[in-house]
């Protein structure tokens, strides 16, 4: 009795899912929902070729030394880096002295031996890049009430992270007439801003790159927006994924290895088998 029961629940459980699935399906037909402005004018990310891509791409340190120029003289004054210490910028190629240079730059927490009250003192390579807000308030108080996200995993943290932080940087513009014409009530709010690579179009973040030469390059490389947005997604992937090169020089000689057992097992399968093969026959 308990089985036949157990059967019973289980089957009307199963026709009531199919009886959701069927009706809402039927009345998405009939009745399809109603076409809204983010669905009609969001947009994709640009295409971004980086030297990183593909199965076998390195970093270009220089590239990621320009990026991180455009973090630390544009972007780090609303975002943080909470998952970088300043020490793990010698992997971009910056000697010794030069991280600690960078480190020093950067106001850290620290503590008063004398009193033991909290202070800011120099950060050392130890040190990770400070927040640049004390709290979530003073944070939402400087950026019309938004708290600007860490970006140390950005590029992981959204589908096709350095197109889209490209796109973003270099997509923001007027609202296009249409969709002031079309859905007149998706009008940007004021103290917000238009970005069609956005989910919703609009946030409170102005638009951090605005002209050329923002930030002068020591490697000669002309500043312009574009290349700044390109630098510091690049940088940005460097700082989601540090050991991407490493993992790629490890995984290519561990496939190898793989493929190589495979080959020797099938081959000892069949070496070992083959008596026993031939005496069935």
């Amino acid at each position: 009795m308990t089985r036949l029961i157990g059967i019973l629940v289980g089957l009307f459980f199963t026709v009531a899912v199919l009886w959701a699935f069927v009706t809402g399906a039927a009345n998405y037909i009939a009745e399809p929902p109603a076409a809204t402005a983010e669905h009609e004018f969001h947009r994709h990310p640009k295409e971004l070729h980086l030297s990183s891509d593909g199965p076998f791409g390195t970093f270009d340190k220089q590239q990621l030394q320009r990026g991180f120029q455009v973090y630390k003289e544009v972007c780090s004054a609303c975002h943080s880096l909470n998952h970088v210490a300043f020490r793990d910028l010698a992997a971009l190629g910056y000697s010794e002295p030069e991280v600690k240079a960078i480190a020093a730059g950067f106001q850290v927490p620290g503590v008063d031996p004398n009193t033991g009250e909290e202070t800011l003192r120099p950060g050392t390579p130890t040190d990770y890049f400070p927040k640049p807000y004390p709290n979530d308030i003073a944070a939402r108080a400087a950026n019309n009430n938004a708290v600007p996200p860490d970006l140390s995993l950005m590029a992981k943290a959204r589908h096709n992270g350095p197109a889209y932080i490209y796109s973003l940087l270099t997509g923001f513009q007027d609202q296009p007439a249409e969709l002031l014409k079309e859905f007149p009530e998706a009008k940007t709010p004021t103290g917000l801003h238009y970005n069609p690579y956005f989910a919703n179009l609009n946030l409170a973040m102005a638009p951090p790159l605005t002209t050329t030469d923002q930030v002068s390059y020591g490697d000669g490389t002309k500043a312009t927006v574009d290349q700044m947005a390109q630098d510091v997604s690049a940088f940005l992937l460097w700082t989601a994924e540090p050991k991407l090169e490493k993992r790629r020089q490890t995984g290519w000689p561990v496939l190898g290895f793989l493929l190589f057992a495979t080959v020797l097992a099938y081959l000892a399968k069949q070496q070992v088998w083959a008596d026993k093969k031939g005496k069935k026959g």
